[in-house]
């Protein structure tokens, strides 16, 4: 039980990862994209298109095809959310509580839509899409997990992408700390003037910054719709892990590596009122609320020692207007 308790919760907390490490990735260069859900939400409708789409037209599914095709419609749709997000915030210098906020509900109805359009175009009774054979292909695990026993159920029975989440999490940890482009752009959301000044390109970091972020967590809308829920689409079935993954950044003090631990802790969260018997109805809902009380004691104790290196930056949340320098 203790073992299919840890898999169930990381297999849980990787959609919180990409998410968390994709807006960290954002509000580094300052923007405070509060759309992650939506974008979540397109990543994860755009993969699904490029798999209905790719399922229906051949007899036979190929494995490679199967994952790229998904996988670049995902990249496509969430990197289209982050580009309007910094058009609208950066270029425009349109508020970014408000932007984040439209894009999620634009996320969230542009998935809607289109999963209830190809949903209609299968002709069944039952509201949900099933890309089993794609699913199958993302689901596709170390064929030596089964043999190592424990250690291989632990370690070694998750998807590719499951690794992908962590490698970019700890990856993007090391570009902030020992690159030189990291370090501009964390100067660049500590203080846009000065970094100006200095002769760092603010607002091609902060496309940059958003655009990535912004593929990051479509990835983790890929990830749930492919591995989490066996390839079956349902409108509305994402739940508030959009708001999880923001949450799980301010939990992971803005450090894409504390976010790896963080998520698993979260993912464990979601579902521990499963493994403790005899709970009722409204006790299983007050510990889904766990996370987020997790949370807000992690910001007090942040907000009360008042460590630069546990802040959030400097500017986040803040237009940039080069004419005020």
């Amino acid at each position: 039980m203790i073992v299919a308790f840890i898999q169930r919760a990381i297999v849980q907390g990787i959609p919180l990862l990409f998410g968390s490490t994709g807006e960290i990735i954002t509000e580094k260069s300052g923007n405070l994209n509060l759309g992650t859900a939506g974008v979540m939400y397109m990543g994860g409708i755009s993969g699904v298109i490029g798999a209905f789409l790719y399922e229906n037209s051949v007899e036979t599914v190929n494995p490679v095809l199967a994952v790229l095709i998904p996988l670049l419609a995902s990249v496509i749709g969430s990197s289209f959310m982050g580009l309007i997000y910094a058009l609208l915030t950066v270029t425009l210098r349109a508020n970014q509580n408000v932007t984040g906020l439209a894009l999620t509900t634009f996320g969230v109805g542009f998935g809607n839509f289109f999963g209830g359009s190809l949903i209609k175009l299968l002709d069944t009774d039952v509201p949900s899409i099933a890309l089993s054979a794609t699913s199958k292909c993302f689901k596709a695990g170390f064929p030596f997990a089964d043999k190592l026993g424990v250690v291989g159920d632990v370690f070694f029975s998750y998807s590719f992408l499951a690794y992908i989440a962590i490698a970019i999490a700890l990856v993007t940890s090391f570009y902030f700390k020992k690159t030189k482009s990291g370090l501009h752009l964390r100067a660049v959301g500590e203080n846009p003037a000065t970094a100006d000044a200095a002769g760092i390109n603010v607002s091609a970091y902060k496309y940059g910054a958003t655009i990535i972020g912004s593929i990051i967590a479509g990835l983790g809308g890929l990830y749930y719709v492919m591995d989490y829920a066996d390839g079956v689409w349902s409108n509305d079935g994402f739940g508030d892990r959009g708001w999880l993954a923001i949450a799980l950044v301010i939990f992971a003090v803005w450090r894409p590596n504390f976010g790896i631990i963080g998520s698993f802790l979260f993912g464990g969260l979601l579902i521990i009122h499963n493994y403790i018997p005899n709970l009722t109805l409204s006790a299983q809902e007050l510990f889904k609320m766990a996370p987020y009380v997790v949370t807000i004691i992690v910001l007090v104790v942040i907000s009360m020692r008042r460590k630069r290196e546990n802040l959030p930056p400097a500017s986040l949340g803040l237009s940039y207007f080069r004419e005020e320098r």
